[in-house]
């Protein structure tokens, strides 16, 4: 049937097929049908990695097992394996999957191959770790994907005094192993560690495990990072990682915006004071100039000065590409660049498809917006913003009904949250179900006397029922809360026409004051990359 070249054969060899009843029979130079064939998922918007194209220099480093009887130290295990991540992304020639990717793989008993296929990477750390009062046990195992060799393994019994020696030294066996020749500055970066006091560590690792979780768990996070910096007032991760979390409250709406707005900023800052070459603190500053202080220079500097100092940080991506240069600039083309970046860093993270496809719904292009948020339910069937992006794109095309029940599987996987029960009650109205829509909408306005809503939702909400009146006034709430949200006003098509049409709307984009053009020579190089 052909002549072929063969792994491990230097010359070519001819392959012959016998033909009986009930065998396969390739076309001439063709295998096909007689070889196991990748398969894309329907939907998905970045095609699988074929094995054989993926670099060597590359590597997913999955959560920890975690080996002790007490099921409340599974953080410390997750935070393992985090910390080897965070090290290991600071080397450039080392592509690291993701976090959140990689710890889609926890407690899943996943073929190798299988593995390396979805994340785009050559080789595996697993581990373990078992912890008794301050004695630690970790093993460690380096592990090709192709063939499952073993290309280092290593078990430390240490104090929990050690605790970063052990991630340092499991970070220079793998870059030795891998043949990555490390310059001083790469070895620094790997042994750089923030804190020396094991009890702020600990505590900083308990936040960042609830903070990942999202939704409500953001706030009991936050109180271990406090506790964290209490314990050690120099230690800058848990600075970042506490304006994060506020950053992240205000987002969700757990929290009323003004509250959280100088706390934001000023622990950022104290983080970048502290170590002004970490790249998340930067990215939680660009968050406050952009959505509470309205600078847009500040903003994009800060953005492109946390994507400068670590290329490899998802959320900068795609917190740059939707909330800075999709609501602010109106530049979709390298919102939608960035947005794809962030997928290609975090192939198996719901919340950059999420984030992508609302990105392309500010474009414009809702059937693409669809078909980004789909996969990223796929992935996450518990996603509550890839059912809101969902919801929103049936809502653009007129597919009421579906958006609808989108909005239905978001209120329910979210605890009835406020951003889902809004939308639905436009739904109801663009659906002519004026009834329904008039008795949802009194249930929020009651809600919103106990607990905070939305302002500018409401606002928008009173503006579909044709209250201009009311619309402006809490309209303008949201712009002296300052509510991020309001943010979306210039560009976002379920703006109703109603309100673009009144003068009043010209006044209050204009006292928003958003930047007349993009400032397009900043940047550039992301404009023309290929992913």
């Amino acid at each position: 049937v052909g002549i072929y070249n063969f792994k491990n054969i230097n010359r070519p060899v001819e392959v012959f097929a016998l033909n009986h009843e009930g065998l396969l029979v390739p076309a001439a130079n063709t295998l096909k049908g007689k070889t196991k064939e990748e398969k894309v998922q329907k939907g998905h918007p970045l095609k699988k990695t074929v094995l054989s194209k993926v670099s060597s220099k590359s590597i997913a480093v999955l959560p920890f097992v975690n080996m002790s009887n007490d099921p409340e130290q599974e953080y410390f295990s997750d935070g393992m394996a985090e910390e080897i991540i965070n090290s290991l992304s600071q080397i450039k020639d080392l592509k690291v999957a993701g976090r959140t990717s990689t710890f889609r793989f926890k407690g899943k008993n996943i073929d190798l191959r299988t593995l390396g296929d979805q994340l785009g990477v050559s080789t595996v750390l697993e581990g373990s770790v078992r912890r008794q009062g301050n004695k630690l046990r970790v093993t460690a195992q380096l592990v090709k994907v192709e063939d499952g060799f073993h290309l280092w393994s290593e078990k430390f019994d240490r104090d929990m005094g050690d605790i970063f020696a052990i991630q340092d030294e499991i970070s220079l066996a793998i870059t030795k192993k891998l043949k990555i020749s490390l310059l001083a500055d790469d070895r620094n970066k790997i042994k750089k560690t923030y804190t020396q006091n094991t009890e702020a560590y600990e505590l900083y690792l308990k936040g960042r495990f609830y903070i990942n979780r999202r939704g409500p768990s953001i706030l009991a996070g936050m109180q271990h990072l406090l506790e964290a910096i209490e314990i050690d007032p120099d230690f800058a991760l848990a600075y970042a990682g506490y304006a994060d979390a506020l950053s992240l409250s205000a987002s969700w709406g757990l929290v009323h915006p003004i509250s959280v707005m100088k706390k934001v900023k000023e622990f950022a800052e104290k983080a970048i004071e502290l170590a002004p070459t970490l790249s998340e603190p930067y990215c939680s500053l660009a968050f406050y100039y952009t959505f509470f202080e309205r600078n847009w220079p500040e903003a994009k500097k800060n953005f492109l000065q946390s994507i400068e100092l670590n290329p490899k940080y998802a959320q900068a991506h795609y917190w740059f590409g939707w909330d800075y240069l999709s609501w602010v600039e109106g530049d979709f083309e390298l919102a939608e660049k960035h947005g794809r970046i962030a997928i290609h860093l975090e192939p198996l993270s719901s919340i950059c498809y999420a984030t992508t496809s609302l990105i392309l719904h500010a474009a414009g292009k809702y059937k693409e917006a669809l078909e980004i948020c789909k996969a990223g339910i796929e992935l996450d069937a518990n996603s509550f913003l890839n059912y809101l992006s969902e919801g929103l794109s049936y809502f653009s095309l007129h597919q009421y009904e579906k958006a609808i029940s989108s909005y239905e599987n978001a209120l329910k996987v979210s605890n009835n949250h406020h951003f889902a029960s809004t939308l639905i009650i436009w739904a109801y109205v663009q659906k002519g179900d004026m009834e329904k829509a008039k008795t949802l909408f009194e249930e929020l306005l009651q809600r919103s006397k106990k607990e905070y809503v939305t302002n500018t939702l409401i606002g928008l909400t009173y503006a579909y029922l044709d209250n201009l009146d009311e619309a402006f006034k809490y309209l303008q709430k949201g712009y002296d809360d300052p509510e991020p949200l309001l943010l979306s006003l210039k560009y976002e098509s379920w703006v109703p026409a109603q309100l673009k049409s009144d003068p009043r709307y010209g006044f209050l984009i204009k006292k928003i004051n958003f930047p007349e053009k993009a400032e397009k020579e900043v940047n550039e190089k992301y404009r023309g990359e290929k992913i």
